[in-house]
Parts: structure tokens; sequence; C-alpha cells
């Protein structure tokens, strides 16, 4: 039986990735730095998961690929799945290290640093002939605009804090200023209305496409542009084109979502997203996919391999969302997101593995 080591298990995605793997007959063991993480992170308590260990200090430690390599070692060549930045970024920083205890799909540094610079992904953007927001080299010449680093994450910003919108000149000199704490040169684009999506690729080690997936946001947190806190699956045969594209065009490998906004590219995130839990509620065998390839299998793609339709919800999240678009004056949101009780899948639940969820609802509660 083969053994499938997640790393980062206080992320959600874990729960999905631990679930998805165990139900398709792997081993699998999640791990947590302590450092990063006080409670016991709630794949802990997945039926699923055979194994939770922790390693000490955390993930942005310089002893951690240290530490992470050790316990590899003790496993008879398992396959390695990041549901983390830092964990990610460190096994990349060290692959043929890493290649040597465990198999995985993860991508060179520089490729990482380009797919997480903006400016450098609207480039080849404009390159290859797919949709972006303009940007403004000076001041903008109109209203709203977006400014943002070129890449948050490396700034430790957490998602609703990578961005700010400026509606005047006024709010923009101030953005400006903001976010040059940050980065001394920040991205100035247009504010693109529209809906937001995300195409979810998966790219073998000779970058090819071996799994997709789309959804659509329904609602965000903050309600101004934030995580998204309830989100559709469905299908789109040219959005995941243009992301494959995209994506092939840096040689990547691995997992990663790009982000769409009124059919334009905004972002990628070249790594496991917040909205992984979607793969799990929606059938998708994208986790068993990764690890399938990972070991050097050679798979096609099969498009549409999930069922479309399914909507899902990070209940607290999305109630604190749904309060947010009330008291900015959208009772719209709100209302369908009382509806969407009844409708929307809540992310973490599973009729087969409930422990995960009533540990997750007690860690945030205890933290609060």
């Amino acid at each position: 039986m083969d053994t499938v080591v997640i790393t980062d298990g206080k992320y959600r995605a874990s729960i999905a990735a631990a679930r998805t793997l165990g139900r398709a007959g792997y081993r699998v063991a999640a791990v947590q730095a302590r450092g990063d993480q006080r409670l016991e992170p709630p794949v802990f308590a997945s039926r699923y998961v055979q194994e939770g260990r922790w390693l000490e200090g955390a993930a942005n430690d310089p002893a951690y690929p240290d530490r992470l390599y050790e316990l590899l070692k003790s496993y008879d060549r398992p396959v390695l799945f990041c549901a983390g930045a830092a964990s990610l970024n460190a096994v990349s920083k060290q692959r043929e290290r890493f290649g040597r205890v465990c198999d995985f799909l993860i991508a060179p540094p520089e490729v990482l640093d380009a797919l997480n610079d903006k400016a450098a992904v609207h480039q080849r953007c404009v390159e290859l002939g797919i949709p972006v927001p303009a940007e403004f080299d000076g001041p903008p010449d109109r209203f709203p605009v977006v400014v943002k680093p070129h890449c948050g994450e490396k700034f430790g910003l957490k998602a609703k804090d990578r961005y700010a919108v400026a509606r005047n000149s006024g709010e923009y000199a101030a953005r400006l200023a903001a976010m040059s704490k940050y980065d001394p040169h920040p991205i100035v684009q247009e504010k693109v209305e529209g809906e937001g999506a995300g195409a979810s690729l998966l790219l073998d080690r000779d970058s090819r496409l071996i799994a997709a997936l789309c959804h659509r946001r329904v609602r965000e947190y903050p309600a101004s542009g934030g995580p998204s806190t309830c989100c559709e699956s469905f299908y789109d045969e040219s959005m995941i084109g243009q992301a494959y594209e995209l994506l092939a065009s840096f040689g990547f490998v691995g997992m990663a979502m790009v982000e769409f906004k009124g059919g334009r590219v905004l972002e990628v995130n070249p790594r496991v997203w917040g909205s992984f839990p979607m793969t799990e509620r929606a059938g998708s065998p994208f986790a068993v996919r990764y690890a399938r390839a990972a070991r050097g299998e050679r798979l096609d793609y099969a498009p549409q391999d999930y069922k479309t339709g399914v909507r899902m919800r990070f209940t607290l999240n999305d109630g604190a969302a749904m309060l947010d678009y009330l008291r900015h004056g959208r009772p719209g949101p709100f209302f369908q997101g009382m509806a969407d009780w009844f409708r929307a899948e809540e992310a973490l639940s599973a009729g087969d593995d409930p422990a995960p969820l009533r540990r997750y609802l007690r860690n945030t509660l205890l933290r609060r």
C-alpha cells in the first residue's frame, strides 16, 4: 500500500486530500509543524489518516527541510503532498535532495517565483494573447484601480491584505503609499468587474495537463474582495485551455489555480489553493491523480471528470461574509446565503468522516 505524507495539516485543504486519498486505498500520514499550530489539526482526527505527526519549529524555519527530510526517510519512499506554500517552497529549493527519499510534483523555485510575480504573469499573458486587466505605469487616468505588490505572499500578507482598491486620486495616493511599505514599485491595474472564477490544474513531470476543475465565486469575505467563502463547480473548456497555456509556458509542474475575473487572468496561485476542498465535494480525482503521476505513471487528461453545479461553503466564514454584505448595503448576497443553508454543502463535512469538522469548530472556538 502506497503512503502519502501530507504536510501542513492545519490547512483545510489537507482534510480533502486525506479523505480522497484514503478512500482510494492510500495510507495517509498528516504532518504539522508545532511552531505554526498550537492546537491539534482537524485532519489528525480523520478516519483516513493513519498517523498524525508533529515536527518541531515552524515551516519557514531554516531547519524545517532537514526535519521534514528525516521524517520522510522513516517511510518506504512515500508520495509527498505539500498543502502549504512554506513547505512547498522548502522542498522546491532542494528538489534533488528530497527526490532521493520521496516522490512529488513540485516545480523548481525559479518557476514558482515567476508565477508568484503578478507582473511576470501579466506580461506572459500579454505575449500569449490571454486577456488581462489594463496596467498603469504612472498615475491612472481612470478609476477604480487595484494596487497590489508583485507577490503579497512573500511579505507575509493575508489574502485579504494583498491588494487595495482606490476609487479616486486621493485614495490612490494613500493606497500606493501604504502598499509601498511592502513593495517599492507596486502594481496598479484597472479594477475588473464581473464574475470571479478559478481554473485549478494539475500538470505532470512533463508539464502535461492531467486534471482540471473550475469553480466560480458565489460569496467572499470581506465583501469588498477577499477569499471565497462559498463557491460552485462548473466546467469551462476555454478557461482551462488558457490556464494550461499560461502554466505550460513556464514549464510548471504540480498543482495550481489560475484566477480569472470578468474573463481576464488576475493572478496564479502555484500551489494548493483555499477552495481545494471542492475537489472532494465535486468528486474530482485531483489528489489521486497527483499521487499516481508523482509515482511516474503517465496519465491522460479526462475533461470534466467531476460533478458540476456543486455549491460548497465554509459555514463560519460564509456567515461572516453574509453579514458583511448586509453591512455594505448589499442584501442580495445575504438572502442568497440564507437560501444556501439548505443547498450548499459544508466544505469540511463528510458522513463517513465527521470528526475533522467537529475538531475544526472546536479549534475555532478555542482560538477566539
